[in-house]
């Protein structure tokens, strides 16, 4: 085998002629001189068709592989070609995309890195910068989601909402139910977020979904109503019964508020009996069968001396049995929740008043939940993946890199290292 074609394979050019190869001891790197060959030359990098030469253009490089512990780039002319349909442009490449300055093994390298490590890894180890790493993803994405219909069979999706850096930023996330895949991502927290989804969806397609799982957000509600008519609307039961639990924290809260004077009894109950209450927060949030025996203790005390703050613990737990015998028993889970909105809508807790009003209002969709057995489990579980991508990069600087790794990540499109 001669020494260009070794070349060749291990700087990873394809379709290319390796015309020489020395050593930059000013820049410690190795430059491989190349050119492209005949077939694939002139070649314009959007549509493909052989074109006429417009100009020589410059001469360019692009960062490939590491040879051993040393840098290497290619080297090659880049002269521009004159497009009936893209006009002038840069001729493409065989080794590298289009505006790139790496070649494609670096780019697969890197994206496999950042799916795997954290991005302050993959920046040192690459030698590359860490803005470098963001933008190769984003890169390898955009070719790989081209490539596939992600939308392809789509049938019961779960929509939410996870946040990704202080200030409130959020993304808005679509997960596909039968897959568990991410199918689509885009920054910001409402309808016209999700609005943007269904334009990309197409009418048609997003007529064929039969069942939407989501929390009770009105933003989602009100596109889903809109844009899938059709489709069954499933509120998620974690969701709903974390509406319960924060009500009981509020209620908490204005026994406080009572207990140290400020609330609208000032009964000037002592100091530690209000810090007594301010401590019963867990004990009041966890499952019972989770609770220790210290927080048995603390709810027992609390039956005692509040008993509109226990009365409150108890309707979170009865909106909670509803969803267990939804696993279950699916007509009894029905008949619960019934039973719940009479006892809340009398239990004079102001609080849980308003709150049953809610739960009357995304009734239907409570029923969905329950009759279909569909959660935002997936989705949840998907949202906590984010996170970790985010937390392994120490953040990012543009939401873009981050839903490119994501969508890499989790959208069944993993890369993989080159000749693997």
């Amino acid at each position: 085998m001669r020494s260009a074609r070794v070349w060749a394979g291990l700087l990873g050019v394809e379709q290319a002629v390796v015309e020489g190869v020395e050593f930059d001891p000013v820049e410690s790197v190795v430059v491989a001189r190349v050119r492209v060959r005949k077939g694939a030359s002139r070649r314009c990098p959007h549509c493909g068709r052989r074109c006429a030469r417009y100009d020589a253009g410059v001469r360019r490089r692009w960062r490939a592989l590491d040879v051993g512990v040393v840098r290497a780039v290619v080297e090659a002319d880049a002269p521009r070609v004159s497009c009936p349909e893209h006009q002038v442009v840069v001729a493409a490449v065989p080794w590298a995309r289009h505006g790139a300055g790496h070649t494609r093994a670096f780019d697969a390298t890197v994206a496999w890195l950042a799916v795997h490590t954290a991005k302050s890894a993959v920046s040192r180890l690459m030698r590359v910068g860490w803005r470098t790493v963001g933008a190769i993803v984003a890169r390898v994405w955009a070719d790989t989601g081209g490539c596939e219909d992600r939308f392809d069979g789509l049938r019961r999706i779960g929509i939410d909402e996870v946040s990704y850096k202080k200030g409130h930023r959020y993304l808005t996330v679509v997960v596909d139910h039968d897959t568990g895949r991410l199918v689509w991502a885009a920054p910001g927290k409402s309808a016209a977020t999700l609005q943007a989804f269904f334009d990309l969806l197409g009418p048609d397609r997003a007529a064929a979904i039969t069942h939407v799982s989501a929390d009770g957000a009105d933003w989602i509600s009100t596109v889903v109503r809109r844009r899938c008519p059709n489709a069954v609307r499933c509120a998620d039961p974690f969701h709903v019964v974390a509406w319960a639990t924060d009500a009981v924290d509020r209620v908490r809260r204005q026994v406080w508020n009572e207990a140290i004077g400020r609330g609208a009894g000032r009964r000037g109950v002592a100091v530690g009996a209000a810090r007594q209450v301010k401590n019963t927060r867990w004990a009041l949030w966890k499952n019972p069968q989770n609770l220790t025996d210290a927080q048995q203790a603390t709810l027992a005390w609390i039956a005692k001396t509040h008993p509109r703050l226990h009365r409150a613990w108890a309707l979170k737990e009865g909106l909670r049995l509803v969803f267990t015998l939804a696993k279950t028993s699916p007509p009894a889970a029905v008949e619960a929740l019934d039973r719940w909105i009479g006892w809340a809508r009398r239990s004079r807790i102001d609080v849980f008043v308003d709150l049953q009003r809610r739960v009357s209002r995304h009734r239907d969709a409570i029923l969905a939940s329950i009759e279909h057995g569909l959660s935002n489990g997936r989705i949840e579980s998907v949202n906590a993946k984010i996170r970790l991508i985010t937390r392994m990069a120490f953040g990012f600087h543009s939401p873009d890199a981050l839903i490119a790794l994501a969508m890499l990540s989790l959208g069944g499109h993993r890369p993989q290292l080159p000749r693997r």
